[in-house]
């Protein structure tokens, strides 16, 4: 005759968070085994890739993990991967460039700027 199995816990339906196996015991007895959810890589916010360096867990764990595990000691360390701040470092200093560049242009243009008539 097979055993029955009882729940460990109230919640019967079969959703995320109720996810469970059954497992033998040295006992020789089967009973359910309840199964944490698989924990998740963080992921750079503009390019999706994988960040390295940061240790994957489910946010209630990330409490009990200490800092150093949680990001990288970098501008946007544990928000952006290493290339994509790279490239907006880039782009920020070629678009301050840019700017300067105008400047230069419109004061070899006209001289001074000419104030505008008011009405």
């Amino acid at each position: 005759m097979v055993q029955r199995l009882v729940f460990r816990r109230r919640l019967s339906y079969n959703t995320k968070s109720n996810r469970r196996r059954i497992v033998r015991t040295p006992g020789g007895r089967l009973v359910y085994q309840y199964l944490k959810k698989p924990k998740k890589v963080p992921r750079c916010g503009m390019c999706k890739e994988r960040l390295r360096g940061i240790l994957p867990a489910r946010s209630f764990e990330k409490s009990r993990i200490c800092y150093r595990k949680k990001t990288v000691k970098r501008a946007y360390g544990g928000v952006l991967c290493h290339k994509c701040v790279k490239e907006k470092i880039v782009r920020a200093f070629l678009i301050e460039e840019q700017k300067i560049v105008v400047k230069v242009l419109k004061a070899q243009q006209g001289g001074a700027p000419k104030p505008k008539p008011k009405k």
